[in-house]
């Protein structure tokens, strides 16, 4: 009769027969889970740390601030509850500050979004001087926000080179005031904001385009359709996830301007320009009601949660579950 031995407590067997105890494979493989569990502890306890430190905190220390009429001098003894949130909710500077963000969110969708598109896909075919032309496009991004703003205030001035280029090629009667016009001076904010992160968008969607296989166009050329049908069809649904990341990224960018617009009109004339954040800068630094800035910066930091929940849950879940399942697989 055939001897039979269960699987389960078969002792494993080396190449020259002898049998290893069951220990013996285990020890190697807790002494892997233990290395792993402290390759993980030191990667990801410094960077914690400093998550907790520099966002979690201060996140902490603004809403309990914002529950205070507090001048930023002395202890908090004026406890004021959700009164500072109601002034910031009903305020129609605040609604309009709000207003100006959602315009410049939605312009750079509409705009901003095309014209990167259009232009990465340009700098993606092979050309002359296509690495000169690359530079030029990303060099905006690389200059510092104080930098762009500064170089910006002069060409607008109204003795400025904008001004004396279009008296100079016959069309004066485009020069105006471009910053101290209430109904320009938001238009031309995202005028410069484009011209400085343009870049950015251009460099993630050629990242993106450099992911799609040329043979997918090469076969759709094949097929007969042509280059603007191969585009349609084929880049641009492929393209569909670098794209939605570069939506996140700008709006969340235009939900938190500030350098550029305080820097060229202080928040005016009038709130023409007026942001979120340098709604909060004036009421916060300026007037040194640091409870109520508290309360605007808690009020900004839940509307960008929000929007990032949202986005995530219906427009980015799909990318994440399928990047993880190509990992996983």
């Amino acid at each position: 009769m055939a001897r039979t031995e269960s699987a389960g407590t078969a002792a494993p067997e080396t190449t020259s027969g002898a049998a290893v105890p069951a220990a013996t494979t285990r020890a190697p493989a807790r002494r892997r889970g233990m290395r792993r569990r402290i390759e993980l502890t030191v990667l990801l306890a410094p960077p914690l740390v400093l998550f907790i430190g520099f966002v979690i905190v201060p996140m902490v220390f603004a809403a309990w601030y914002s529950l205070y009429n507090w001048s930023g001098y002395g202890p908090l003894t004026d406890f004021i509850g959700v009164q500072n949130y109601r002034g910031v909710l009903t305020g129609p500077v605040f609604h309009q500050a709000l207003t100006h963000n959602v315009i410049i969110a939605v312009l750079s969708v509409v705009i901003q979004l095309p014209v990167s598109i259009a232009l990465a896909l340009l700098l993606n075919r092979r050309m002359r001087g296509q690495t000169a032309m690359r530079l030029a496009v990303f060099t905006p991004y690389v200059l510092s926000e104080a930098t762009a703003a500064v170089m910006w205030l002069l060409l607008l001035q109204p003795s400025g080179f904008v001004n004396a280029l279009l008296n100079g090629v016959g069309l004066g009667g485009l020069v105006h005031q471009w910053l101290a016009s209430t109904s320009l001076v938001l238009y031309m904010l995202f005028v410069v904001i484009t011209w400085k992160y343009i870049g950015f968008g251009i460099v993630l969607l050629l990242a993106g385009l450099q992911g799609i296989p040329a043979e997918l166009r090469e076969a759709a050329a094949i097929d007969g359709a042509t280059p603007w049908q191969a585009t349609r069809r084929v880049t641009l649904p492929l393209l569909g996830p670098t794209i939605r990341i570069w939506i996140f990224l700008s709006v969340i960018g235009s939900l938190q301007l500030f350098d550029i617009v305080w820097i060229m009109t202080l928040g005016g004339p009038a709130d023409a320009s007026q942001t979120m954040l340098t709604y909060q800068y004036i009421n916060g630094i300026q007037r040194t009601q640091f409870g109520y800035g508290a309360t605007v910066s808690v009020v900004l930091f839940v509307i960008s949660f929000v929007f990032a929940l949202a986005y995530q849950r219906f427009a980015l879940r799909r990318d994440t579950a399928g990047a993880v399942t190509r990992a996983v697989g």
